[in-house]
């Protein structure tokens, strides 16, 4: 039986849908990933268009508010940003809740080029993170 695994964020708009699509396109086979947001928002195009670069397809993903949620279990919970964190500490239907900080892409100021290398930089640490948590060697497998 597969893991379900749920991603919290603030407005569920970037990081906790690529993890939540990193998480079913790598390791879909023994987890099941969810994600949801204390306030949500509109799924962020730039989130899409970083996650295709490395041939992961997020565009079909919705955002939800963390209360469709509410009494599924869960055998873990990431709260992937701090706002969420202090909205919501932990998520009392999970076997577990642990903190995994992430800066927020949308927020990033600039040219194009650095908005998109933003979202990548958080797009690789979010993946090695879910690569070294919930991977062969990470303490989920």
């Amino acid at each position: 039986m597969k893991k379900k695994i749920l991603f919290i964020c603030t407005h569920n708009k970037a990081r906790s849908q690529m993890a939540e699509g990193y998480l079913r396109a790598r390791y879909g086979d023994r987890y099941e990933p969810f994600s949801g947001g204390t306030e949500p928002g509109p799924l962020d195009p730039m989130a899409v268009e970083v996650m295709k670069e490395i041939g992961i397809d997020i565009s079909g993903q919705k955002s939800k508010n963390l209360s469709e949620f509410n009494g599924v279990e869960m055998d873990v919970a990431v709260a992937v940003c701090d706002s969420a964190r202090a909205a919501c500490p932990f998520f009392p239907w999970a076997n577990e809740n642990i903190h995994a900080e992430f800066p927020d892409p949308t927020g990033t100021k600039g040219t194009p080029e650095e908005r998109v290398a933003a979202f990548r930089e958080v797009r690789d640490r979010i993946t090695s993170w879910i690569d070294g948590y919930f991977g062969d060697a990470g303490k989920m497998k």
